[in-house]
């Protein structure tokens, strides 16, 4: 399995029935491909969709926030961009999971620019890692074997401490206000590896295998 796909299909358990989710563009539009027909989770694009539901290999006419093709589900409802920010902007999202460039041991994230590069702007994350009630990290736990999660975040901050849950396809840890704690290592690393790969430091008691494997 994949290091995006692992880090989606753990993030999908995390989301309980009732839950309005918005999914940031790269790994976490792939989280609505691990989700049941059964659970009743709803998706948020930022583009305007309330119902989102997976990745297609077609051309539907519809794309989620990465513009890539996506199915929707019954009951969706298409709204602009005014009343789709002011969900986010009003604190109606439950979750929202976001991918990123670095992340610290307080929570602060830095996921829209690489100093020296050109970029569109920010986007929507800005408003979402502080409208949403929950934040989660999406991302590979390395950058060609540098570590991604830090004592202090060396990009310009997308925000301050307000990454709640950062998930990797090596493990699961919990922002905390004392600090990082490792939840779960993922079974194919051990957990002297996953602190190898973390600049951070963690709290490392009570670690259990990653779920879903």
């Amino acid at each position: 399995m994949d290091e995006k796909t692992i880090i989606a299909k753990r993030i999908a358990k995390e989301l309980q029935d009732g839950y309005l989710v918005n999914l940031g563009i790269g790994i976490p539009t792939l989280v609505a491909d691990f989700i049941e027909d059964s659970q009743a989770i709803t998706f948020q694009g930022e583009n305007g969709i309330i119902g989102l539901g997976a990745i297609s290999n077609e051309v539907t006419g519809m794309v989620n926030a990465g513009g890539i093709p996506a199915t929707i589900k019954k009951g969706a409802s298409f709204i602009d961009s005014a009343m789709s920010f002011a969900l986010i902007r009003g604190g109606h999202i439950d979750v929202t999971v976001l991918g990123a460039l670095e992340v610290d041991c307080e929570g602060s994230i830095a996921s829209w620019i690489i100093p020296g590069k050109k970029v569109p702007g920010m986007g929507g994350a800005m408003d979402l890692v502080v409208g949403a009630k929950k934040v989660i990290i999406a991302m590979t736990h390395t950058n060609n074997g540098l570590p991604k999660i830090l004592h202090k975040c060396s990009l310009p901050l997308t925000a301050y401490q307000q990454a709640n849950l950062i998930v990797t396809e090596q493990a699961v840890i919990e922002v905390t206000p004392k600090g990082l704690k490792l939840l779960e290592v993922h079974p194919d690393y051990t957990m002297e590896e996953v602190i190898q790969h973390t600049q951070a430091t963690m709290d490392t008691s009570n670690v259990s295998i990653m779920k879903g494997y």
